[in-house]
């Protein structure tokens, strides 16, 4: 069972509950859970990751990537974070992103790098419990060997912008 804890003392016990089941509803359509009052919790092993591989606002827009909201929009202003799953073998080119952003490596080695253009020999292997910065418009890129997931905390609203439009894959 998915935990997302929403509490409201006006709520009675069956309020609570369809509260509940209603978010828990909304997430598994929509792949994302929002916590936009500021409360929830949620484990890693109960992230609602989407069946379908889609790019949305604040990502790369590389295939093979699985994206979940925790909190917020990265459309909109204000604080959000994202939680990606990325697959084995990916590489991702050159782009950078409007807002300053902040990330996390929670499992998996992710490969990454700044500057304008992929540069394997430049890319820094990072660890779970890594932390690497996106400050804005700046380029970087990324690979990876194994499964990663990494958190990325941020203040939209987001958007990506690729060094080569070329190798936009949402341009594809």
């Amino acid at each position: 069972m998915k935990t997302l804890s929403p509490t409201c003392p006006r709520l009675g016990t069956l309020g609570r509950h369809f509260l509940l089941a209603a978010l828990m509803a909304a997430a598994a359509a929509s792949g994302r859970v929002l916590a936009q009052d500021g409360r929830a919790t949620i484990r890693p092993g109960d992230v609602p990751w989407p069946t379908a591989v889609a790019a949305g606002t604040g990502t790369s827009g590389a295939g093979g990537i699985q994206t979940v909201v925790l909190k917020g929009d990265p459309a909109k202003p204000g604080l959000y974070t994202l939680m990606l799953r990325a697959g084995p073998n990916l590489r991702i080119q050159a782009h950078s992103h409007g807002d300053d952003r902040v990330a996390t490596v929670l499992k998996g080695t992710w490969y990454f790098g700044y500057g304008d253009r992929f540069d394997e020999a430049a890319l820094k292997a990072l660890e779970p419990g890594s932390f690497y910065t996106e400050p804005p418009n700046v380029a970087h890129f990324a690979m990876t060997k194994e499964e990663v997931i990494i958190q990325i905390v941020g203040t939209g609203p987001s958007s990506t912008t690729y060094v080569d439009a070329a190798n936009d894959p949402t341009r594809r």
